[in-house]
Order: structure tokens, then C-alpha cells, then sequence
């Protein structure tokens, strides 16, 4: 195999990669919107958060059972990614972030979660012992440079060390979520995958919210969605198949074509979409120090992506050496 078709083997798989992984940032964008419209309807974050995965669960439930028929022995033997996806890459993220906005802001618990990438890229580091290059590296730096002017924190904000710890947890959950959804030697494809993880995850808020450790708080109020007043269940059912089963699902997918590193910096395009409908539905402009986050965002990005290619083309040169 020449160099050349390893390089072009990656474009192909990376511009699909892109399309999926922008289509999930875009979704997941959605979600504090959709989320924000029912809480100031009377909705607890926790409610919110226990409706979106528990219908996210049950609208795949059907599908992931029919792609599954014949398959179960694949489940049985990825039980465990499949369980850390529920528990890491779903709940710990969700009900992680959620104990930390109680003690700290949110723009501040969001820029932690988003660590995630960067925890990966050391994670790889550490395990393979392989460092990533110089390009990867900047891009990271780069691009959380941006996350936190976008963030709106860069001017200090309060610290507490639950909120922090908290919010660790929901980044670690962040790199588990892209990590394990990377991985496809299980066999098991994207949509059921994530099915069976939205289950796990649906069972755990149930019974931790029967338990009253996270408030579930639920109204029937009509919701206000960008200048309308739209029954509940219309947000909801938004907020189930639009910024949750569609960007899990999208998600996972740009994963296993780009790999996890890139397609968890691609996931910083989430925030740049979250300026995006705050204008488009909310009509609320973001400051000069968000568009120049926005900036910065896309360049890391892309400083990374040329990254993942120079280190492409160097495994590629290895092999072709090795083979002769």
C-alpha cells in the first residue's frame, strides 16, 4: 500500500467524518435552548434532563432491537463499553454537569466539560507513550483559548471545589462519551450502540431521581421557544429527537471515521452553533470577545485536523518502509 492511498483513504473518511461530527455540534447546540424553554416553564434541570434521555431511550428502543435481532451476541460481549457509555458518557456528563452549576456558573461547568478533547489527547499520550505532534498540540491550546472567551469566563469566575470537582467529572465523562463511541471492534454499529447506552443511562436518572437526589420537578405549562408558545410536549419532543438522538447518534458515527481526538475537537463547533441559534431564535448578539472565541475555535480546529494528517502520513511512510 503506497502513502498516497493511506492519505486519500483518510480525506474520504474525514469528510464524511466532518459532516456527521458538525450535524452533532449543531444538535447538541439545540439542547440548552430546548432545556431552557421548559425550566422557565417550571421544569427542573432535572426533570429536563431524566424526559430527554428516558424518550431518547424509548425512540431508539425499537430500532436498536430490530438492527440487534441476531446479534445479541455482540452485546453480550461489549457489556462493558456499552455499560461505560451509559454510565461515562451519558449520565456522567448530564447529571455531573448538573450538580455543578449548583455550585459554580454555567458558562464556567461548560468550559470544564469541554476539557474532555484534551483529556484525551493526554489519555493516548499516556497509554501509547506516543506524543501527539507539535500541530495537535497548538490546535488544542488554540481552541480552548477560544472555548473560554466564548465561555464568557475569561474574566475570572467564582470557584467552589464541588462545582469543580463536579465538573471534572462531567469532562471525563465528556472523553469517555467520544472515546468509546470511537471504538467499533465490538461490532456493534452506531445507532443500536447508542440505543442500548440511552437505556443504561434512562435506568440510572430513574432510579436516582426516585431516590430524590435529583430533583424531578415537571409542569404543564406552555413553554415560550423563540417568541412562541408551544405546549410542553412539542419542546420536548424537540429536545428528545433533535439535540439527543440525533446528535448521539451522528455523534458516534463522526467518531469512528475520525477518530476520537478529532471528533471531540470537532465537538467544539457546539458552542459556535449555541451562538448561532441564540441569534437566529433568540435575536441576542454575541460580544466581540464570543465572535473572536469563534475565531480562535475554528483555527484550532483546524490546526488539529492538520495535525491528525501529519501524523496520518508519517504511519503511512512506516508502513510503506516496513513492507518495502
Amino acid at each position: 500500500m503506497r502513502a498516497g492511498d493511506g492519505v486519500s483513504a483518510v480525506r474520504t473518511g474525514s469528510v464524511a467524518g466532518f459532516v456527521l461530527a458538525v450535524g452533532s455540534a449543531a444538535s447538541f447546540a439545540l439542547s440548552g435552548i430546548f432545556a431552557s424553554a421548559l425550566m422557565s416553564a417550571g421544569w427542573s434541570p432535572g426533570a429536563a434532563t431524566t424526559a430527554r434521555i428516558v424518550f431518547s431511550a424509548l425512540v431508539l428502543l425499537a430500532p436498536t432491537l430490530l438492527l440487534l435481532r441476531g446479534s445479541w451476541r455482540l452485546v453480550r460481549a461489549a457489556w462493558g463499553p456499552v455499560l461505560l457509555f451509559g454510565l461515562l458518557g451519558v449520565v456522567g456528563c448530564q447529571l455531573a454537569f448538573f450538580l455543578a452549576v449548583q455550585f459554580i456558573p454555567p458558562s464556567l461547568a461548560l468550559l470544564i466539560e469541554f476539557m474532555g478533547p484534551v483529556l484525551l489527547v493526554l489519555w493516548y499520550w499516556a497509554r501509547t507513550r506516543i506524543a501527539p505532534s507539535w500541530l495537535t498540540l497548538l490546535g488544542a491550546v488554540v481552541a480552548v483559548a477560544g472555548l473560554i472567551a466564548v465561555s464568557g469566563v475569561a474574566g475570572g469566575a467564582e470557584l467552589h471545589p464541588l462545582g469543580i470537582l463536579f465538573a471534572l467529572i462531567a469532562a471525563a465523562g465528556n472523553a469517555a462519551y467520544w472515546a468509546l463511541g470511537a471504538s467499533s471492534r465490538h461490532g456493534i454499529p452506531p445507532l443500536p450502540f447508542v440505543g442500548l447506552g440511552l437505556l443504561v443511562a434512562a435506568v440510572v436518572l430513574v432510579v436516582v431521581g426516585a431516590t430524590g437526589l435529583l430533583p424531578l420537578a415537571f409542569s404543564a405549562s406552555p413553554a415560550l421557544l423563540a417568541g412562541a408558545q408551544l405546549p410542553a410536549w412539542v419542546v420536548v419532543a424537540g429536545m428528545v429527537l433533535i439535540s439527543t438522538v440525533a446528535a448521539y447518534v451522528l455523534g458516534v458515527a463522526a467518531s469512528r471515521r475520525l477518530g476520537a481526538t478529532m471528533a471531540s475537537f470537532t465537538g467544539y463547533a457546539e458552542p459556535l452553533f449555541g451562538i448561532l441559534w441564540t441569534i437566529l431564535l433568540l435575536a441576542v448578539l454575541p460580544s466581540p470577545l464570543q465572535w473572536l472565541g469563534a475565531a480562535l475555535i475554528i483555527a484550532g480546529v483546524v490546526t488539529v485536523k492538520a495535525g491528525e494528517i501529519v501524523r496520518a502520513r508519517s504511519r503511512a511512510r512506516a508502513r510503506e518502509a516496513t513492507t518495502g
